[in-house]
């Protein structure tokens, strides 16, 4: 299961997705911190099915965590070299044109 956030705004939508088990984590590395909030990825929660069609229907994705980043590759969306890793954790960025 994964929690998520879809924002619309005019012909655009933003999906910001994670692997539901890091909701409230803060992650770090050097300087750099991003924290898993509920104001920014709890929305909604989601099953692998909602997962997909929020993948292919959204224009940025920002995603945390393994199993998110695993099924969107799969599904060609985004790809293995476009992820980061902060404490272990991996994070991927798409921006569809």
């Amino acid at each position: 299961m994964f929690s998520a956030r879809l924002i619309n705004h005019k012909d655009t939508s933003m999906l910001n997705i994670c692997d539901i088990e890091l909701l409230g984590r803060t992650l770090s590395k050097g300087n750099f911190t991003l924290k898993i909030t509920d104001n920014y990825y709890a929305e909604k929660i989601v099953e692998k099915e909602g997962a997909k069609d929020l993948l292919r229907s959204s224009n940025s994705i920002n995603m945390v965590g393994k199993e998110i980043i695993s099924l969107s590759v799969n599904m060609g969306v985004g790809s293995e070299d476009g992820i980061k890793e902060i404490d272990g954790i991996p994070f991927l960025i798409v921006f569809k044109m």
